[in-house]
């Protein structure tokens, strides 16, 4: 099932999820197909709960957009433990569609999770990768990419969205 993705001004996208605590359940794994089959039809590389309206820390990854199953990347309760470096890149969000900005993140990042059996990992990405673990990481405390800009440039895209609410072309 393919979910809508919720837009910036919901008030999940600002809330720290709920720990996910049941690993048995056969709901965590279809909400897990689920996330993965809408981040695709969404064309993005990440996609984490809130951002389909769901209140808990969980997370799906795929940096090669479907063209490689191996690839996938399912991170819950996740916590950054490590980084370092820096890059500067133009990053964007399924939530905060068509605008982008040049973010700058750490150029390697390890991500301390749980898989969907409930086992601990660690897993060190860089480049693309550690500015998604970072990205979603950030979505599953309650903050956004645009928290990571200047004011000034965060203010234009806010007044450009209220824009876009008062003509109804933003739900």
């Amino acid at each position: 099932m393919v979910y809508p993705i919720v837009k910036y001004g919901h008030p999940v996208l600002e809330k720290r999820g709920e720990d996910v605590a049941d690993f048995d359940s056969p709901e965590l794994h279809k909400l897990i197909e689920d996330m993965f089959e809408s981040m695709y039809a969404a064309k993005g590389v990440g996609l984490a709960a809130p951002q389909i309206g769901i209140g808990k820390r969980l997370a799906v990854i795929d940096t090669t957009t479907g063209e490689d199953p191996g690839q996938k990347i399912v991170l819950i309760n996740p916590e950054i433990i490590a980084s370092a470096g820096s890059q500067k890149s133009e990053e964007g969000c399924l939530s905060i569609p068509t605008f982008r900005e040049q973010v700058t993140r750490p150029n390697k990042v390890t991500v301390r999770a749980q898989d969907v059996g409930g086992k601990f990992f660690e897993m060190t990405g860089e480049d693309l990768l550690a500015r998604a673990f970072m990205h979603e990481t950030d979505h599953l405390n309650g903050k956004l990419y645009i928290g990571h800009i200047s004011a000034l440039k965060r203010d234009l895209i806010r007044r450009r969205i209220r824009k876009l609410q008062k003509a109804g072309e933003w739900d």
